[in-house]
């Protein structure tokens, strides 16, 4: 009678990751073992642990379809899914699909709301306190990073990278069903939404759906009163930022189209 074969648990594309890595150090450590030189000056055991890292951070994986760099080749299988479009993760509230598990994992805070963390000046939420803390540069005065090209400054450095695609004429995500093209993935999602008539975001007053984030927070002001937008000059306030500006213009004089 034969043994049963041990259990296997699925691993998420996280874990495989890190199994690669350890294996990969294992390996190192073997080598290390059988090729050792003669008359070769023997290493401490921190100057072989920093060999054998920089040997794991030169390895690695190139995709053959745009040539991109990979540390690991389980996250080479998954940059591929870009080009070939596979997604095997599934979200079973909605039905959308997503090429990896951790985006799958993300995508399901929208249905569940769990650990997200709220920002007090503007209300947008994220699903780590660690982005919470880089989005609050945002409404802080410090702008260190500045664009080489017209000099305007940004609060966060990947604001910046964003901003010089403006200049630099680069739109590399394209939609699939009209072929138009966006600076950002993040447009580029929200914009597929118009093709498939996706609304994720629901509110929990009067049911009405949206298609983005942003909007249904708008909207539920409507039912909560809430004004989270202060006038610097008068202390009014008001429930859109839209409105905020609109107002200031009284005070500052500027003229919005000319």
């Amino acid at each position: 009678m034969r043994d049963p074969e041990p259990c296997r648990m699925k691993l998420t594309e996280e874990q495989t990751v890190l199994i690669e890595e350890n294996e990969e150090k294992e390996e190192l450590n073997e080598e290390e073992k059988h090729h050792v030189k003669t008359g070769e000056k023997t290493l401490s055991r921190s100057q072989t642990k920093q060999k054998d890292l920089k040997k794991i951070r030169d390895k690695s994986f190139t995709c053959t379809q745009c040539g991109k760099s990979l540390k690991h080749k389980q996250s080479l299988n998954v940059h591929m899914r870009i080009h070939s479009g596979e997604k095997p993760y599934i979200c079973d509230q909605c039905g959308k699909r997503f090429t990896d598990s951790s985006t799958l994992e993300r995508h399901m805070n929208i249905h569940t709301r769990e650990k997200l963390h709220e920002c007090d000046q503007c209300g947008k939420t994220f699903l780590w306190a660690s982005n919470l803390k880089i989005h609050l540069k945002v409404h802080s005065k410090e702008k260190p990073h500045s664009c080489s090209l017209c000099g305007k400054s940004f609060s966060l450095q990947q604001s910046l990278k964003v901003h010089q695609k403006i200049h630099t004429g680069v739109r590399d995500h394209v939609c699939s069903e009209c072929e138009k093209t966006f600076i950002t993935s993040e447009d580029l999602k929200r914009h597929q939404r118009i093709h498939t008539g996706e609304k994720p975001y629901t509110c929990d007053q009067c049911g009405k759906r949206f298609s983005r984030l942003e909007t249904l927070k708008s909207h539920k002001r409507i039912h909560t009163g809430e004004k989270p937008y202060k006038c610097s000059h008068c202390d009014k306030r008001f429930s859109q930022s839209a409105s905020l500006k609109a107002h200031e213009r009284i005070h500052t004089g500027k003229k919005p189209y000319h």
